[in-house]
């Protein structure tokens, strides 16, 4: 019945709270500052609608999937639909267990909307039906009356109770018709209504001893609702004084931590009869007061039974009866109100939480939402919330009692990879309390470090001839990301060497960073290349840095020297040198070049006599190879002389390689000539002189007998055609300078020189200079032995010029030696020689030179005795920058005129040193 009431009654109300709702909404579409309020009967329905909370907040039904629209609370009593964003009822809603006796039973609950988070404020009145009628706590109700009451004498009756409030609650009581009784409704301070029974006239005990009377209990619901008791009214004897209580209405504040059996208060009443009518006695008149306090029915002393709770019950009214032995009674109301302790620590409540968290977030990003309650009222349920410690976040109020917890400073996992988030909330009680919540905060990984190689840049030293596959480096790159994100991963991305050939050398492992060498490197060619290494990482996008790495390839001993000068002549044997016999101790006979294509220490090389026809004759520089005279020639040394130098250089082990000398003392070609021959010298001297004259003759009779041909040439030359003689035309062969032919032997002087006989049987040697290619079948070459070469021209012009004086001295001088000792620049006999030297002699001679001057003893740089290349010419002589050595030829044992261009154009002679000048004004026959 309860329940249809309050049905009807909300059906009567509706259009009234639909009008408020829409009235809320069009005027608060966001409610930012006050709250959404609805209003709903209670008992509704599981899954009723409250209201569409969605439209009253202005969100769209599209919006609805996105926003996430929900709602929060300490109890689930109401939930959002997910279509329409309505709000619906999700569990019993009894007002009198929600809100007991308040006035106003409001539910508030936040609303939550996400993407953007948003928070809304809405306050549910819960409205009272008719649904609990009133109660007595007793069935009935016995009272004792004496006869000797008087008239207009009242006794209070036992009241009911009713849940409801408002109309719906008790509004007063009613008595069954009766002639001797009649009802008073009174009301009590705190509102409630009790009845009082009042005697109309008086009893007669003789006449009726008991009176049964009904008792009715009605509220204003729609429709009212109530409950009725019995009343027994015994008659009894004259008791004329009834139990009076000092105070009709008792007042006491009691604290809530008081301990159980604490004295509240005490209650006296006095009665003026005597004897058993004058014992009072104390009782509570309903028994569920008796729960919480006790009562001494002799001392009316209170007491607390349990401990007391300001947050469950803020205050009790007790009714107490006192009576006394003659059954007359008198009651009293105590008021017992409960003082509020600060008893209640604050709670901290996550309504939502986000347990990971990118480290790139943006300031102010929403982490947590927290919401802080605490029982307490006043100051003690006023909360301050707080972090502890220095933690890159804070927290933002939201609204009463509500926190966001956002980000406030940049993060970095590689720094710290989680976070403790302690939340320290405090009330304002005295003392104050205070609790604390802990909440781990996971910093989620980005790809926002590029990898870090542990050195700026990497140098390395291979040595040459190293195995091919061999590991020559390493390089170490760290990204303190986590996963893909500090995986490095290692490749060469340039290089100095060719791009075709760059995997032919090197290579790098891409996990490890190990640079591997593909082939094996050679010091000789590849002295030094760089590369450029990138780590990268495996992030996306994926960063990374370079860094250098310098590889010098490290020289070996595995070159042995070369020796460029002496060089072996056409068939393999060793050329000779003169030596002129009156040369003094120290007179520098010739030099030995070699080279060495290490370098370092390798390339350090030092020159050792092995072998010598005389030891103590000559001298070996240690590190210029200059073979100097070490004493003057004496008289039972021989002519020929033989040295067997090795060079050796500083590697370790050492190599080395030979190289023969063969010196020949002469004062002239001629007689040079007999020594030239390989075969060794008899050790008799008088065959040794036989041997002589034997070779003198013979060289004398093919030279005669070249001289007759050469003459009977020339007189049939005319009568000849060019191409049978062309090789004897003066066109093709002047005296204009000498000529190399285009195709020598190595280890042969590249000299052309002409050999005249005249009448006289004197010699003339002139340069050739040939304006035509020869041809192997113009050329006439005479050799001997020793591998000299003598090609034979006639001039043409030998008939109409006069014989050059003959040159007395045939010795070279310093500067017009052919090998590598002549190194003056004076202009002894002419000019520095233009000859075009061969390639490897000439670059012998430099790195000659440039191993004197490391050796520090060297003569190099312009001074008598040495090579004059290091003053004259760089270190980056080539063959290009050779001055031409053709016009400063000497041949050794002959007494003809050499003609020198320097000589010829500084209009000088050649200087004479041990013979006699002469001038022939004659013209010769040849």
């Amino acid at each position: 019945m309860g329940g249809g009431a309050g049905d009807a009654g909300w059906a009567e109300r509706r259009p009234a709270l639909l009008g408020v709702l829409l009235s809320l909404s069009l005027s608060c579409p966001a409610a930012l500052s006050e709250p959404l309020r609805y209003r709903i009967p209670e008992e509704l329905a599981r899954g009723s609608v409250v209201g569409n909370l969605a439209a009253d907040l202005g969100l769209g039904v599209r919006e609805l999937p996105t926003r996430k629209l929900r709602v929060s609370s300490e109890e689930p009593h109401f939930a959002v639909s997910a279509e329409r964003g309505e709000l619906l009822v999700s569990r019993r809603l009894d007002r009198e267990q929600l809100c007991g006796r308040k006035p106003v039973c409001a539910l508030e609950l936040e609303a939550v909307a996400e993407n953007p988070l948003d928070f809304y404020h809405v306050s549910v009145e819960i409205e009272d039906i008719n649904d609990h009628p009133p109660k007595f706590m007793q069935d009935s109700f016995d009272l004792q009356i004496s006869e000797s009451t008087k008239p207009e004498t009242r006794f209070i009756l036992g009241s009911a109770h009713d849940a409801d409030i408002g109309t719906n609650s008790l509004q007063n009581y009613q008595l069954s018709p009766n002639d001797h009784f009649s009802l008073v409704n009174k009301e009590k301070l705190d509102g409630s209504k009790y009845p009082e029974l009042v005697l109309k006239m008086p009893l007669d005990r003789e006449e009726q001893k008991s009176y049964h009377l009904t008792l009715i209990a009605v509220d204003c619901g729609d429709p009212p609702l109530s409950s009725t008791a019995q009343i027994r009214v015994l008659v009894t004897d004259a008791n004329d004084n009834p139990p009076v209580f000092s105070q009709e209405l008792y007042r006491v504040g009691l604290l809530e931590n008081v301990t159980p059996g604490t004295t509240v208060l005490r209650v006296t009443a006095t009665d003026q009869d005597e004897g058993v009518n004058a014992q009072i006695t104390f009782f509570f008149t309903e028994a569920g007061q008796a729960t919480q306090f006790d009562l001494n029915f002799t001392t009316g002393e209170i007491t607390t039974r349990n401990t007391l709770d300001f947050e469950d019950v803020k205050e009790y009214s007790i009714v107490l009866e006192a009576r006394d032995g003659g059954g007359m009674i008198a009651q009293c109301t105590v008021e017992i109100e409960v003082l509020d302790v600060n008893d209640n620590v604050p709670e901290v409540t996550f309504q939502s939480l986000t347990d990971r968290i990118m480290e790139n977030t943006s300031l102010g990003t929403y982490i947590a939402l927290l919401k802080i309650r605490d029982k307490d009222s006043g100051d003690n349920g006023e909360v301050t919330c707080k972090l502890e410690g220095d933690v890159p976040f804070k927290l933002l109020t939201s609204s009463r009692n509500t926190y966001k917890l956002v980000t406030d400073r940049a993060l970095d996992r590689e720094q710290i990879p989680e976070y403790n988030v302690t939340i320290i909330a405090t009330d304002r009680g005295k003392p104050p309390l205070s609790s604390s919540t802990t909440i781990t905060l996971h910093i989620t990984d980005v790809n926002d470090n590029a990898p870090v190689f542990q050195q700026s840049a990497y140098l390395v030293h291979v040595p040459e001839n190293n195995p091919p596959g061999v590991s020559i480096a390493q390089v170490s790159a760290s990204d303190p990301d986590l996963g893909p994100n500090g995986q490095v991963a290692y490749s060469i991305v340039a290089s100095d060497l060719e791009p075709r050939a760059l995997s032919s050398y090197v290579s790098v492992s891409a996990q490890s960073g190990v640079v591997f060498a593909q082939r094996a490197f050679d010091h000789e060619q590849l002295r030094a290349f760089e590369l450029t290494l990138q780590a990268r990482d495996q992030g996306s996008p994926a960063l990374s840095a370079n860094v250098s790495l310098r590889v010098l390839v490290g020289d070996r001993n595995d070159n042995a020297p070369r020796v460029l000068y002496p060089a072996l002549g056409p068939d393999g044997s060793a050329l000779f040198d003169t030596v002129p016999r009156a040369a003094q101790p120290g007179y520098l006979v010739t030099k030995v070049v070699a080279v060495d294509a290490d370098s370092g220490h390798n390339a350090w090389l030092s020159y050792h006599v092995l072998q010598a026809s005389e030891p103590g004759l000559f001298s070996l520089g240690l590190r210029t190879g200059e073979v100097r005279t070490a004493r003057a020639l004496g008289d039972r040394d021989a002519a020929r002389q033989r040295l067997l130098v090795a060079v050796r250089d500083g590697g370790q082990p050492p190599l080395s390689a030979t190289a023969t000398l063969l010196l020949v003392f002469a004062d002239s070609l001629q007689e040079a000539l007999p020594d030239l021959s390989d075969r060794p010298a008899p050790s008799d001297p008088q065959a040794e002189l036989q041997f002589y004259l034997v070779v003198a003759l013979a060289l004398i009779s093919v030279l005669f007998l070249l001289a007759v041909i050469l003459a009977v040439a020339l007189r049939l030359r005319r009568s000849s055609s060019s191409t049978t003689w062309g090789c004897f035309q003066p066109g093709l062969c002047v005296k204009s300078g000498p000529v190399v032919p285009p195709l020598y032997s190595e280890g042969t002087l590249p000299y052309s020189y002409n050999l005249c006989v005249t009448q006289a049987g004197k010699t003339e040697f002139n340069f050739l200079t040939c304006k035509e290619q020869l041809s192997s079948g113009q050329d006439i070459l005479c050799g001997d032995s020793s591998g000299a070469l003598f090609p034979l021209c006639n001039s043409g012009e030998s008939t109409s010029q006069q014989q050059a004086p003959p040159n007395t001295d045939w010795r070279f001088s310093q500067a017009q030696r052919p090998g590598t000792s002549g190194s003056q620049n004076g202009d002894e006999t002419g000019t520095w020689p233009n000859n075009q030297f061969d390639t490897e002699m000439l670059q012998a001679m430099i790195l000659a030179s440039a191993s004197e001057a490391a050796d520090g003893s060297s003569t190099l740089g312009g001074g008598a005795g040495t090579m004059g290349l290091s003053a004259r010419y760089g270190p980056q002589f080539t063959l290009q920058h050779v001055p031409d050595y053709r016009q400063n030829v000497y041949i050794p044992g002959s007494n003809a005129t050499l003609t020198n261009a320097a000589g010829k154009r500084d209009g000088k002679a050649p200087a004479g040193g041990n013979g006699n000048k002469k001038k022939s004004g004659k013209k010769e026959k040849k």
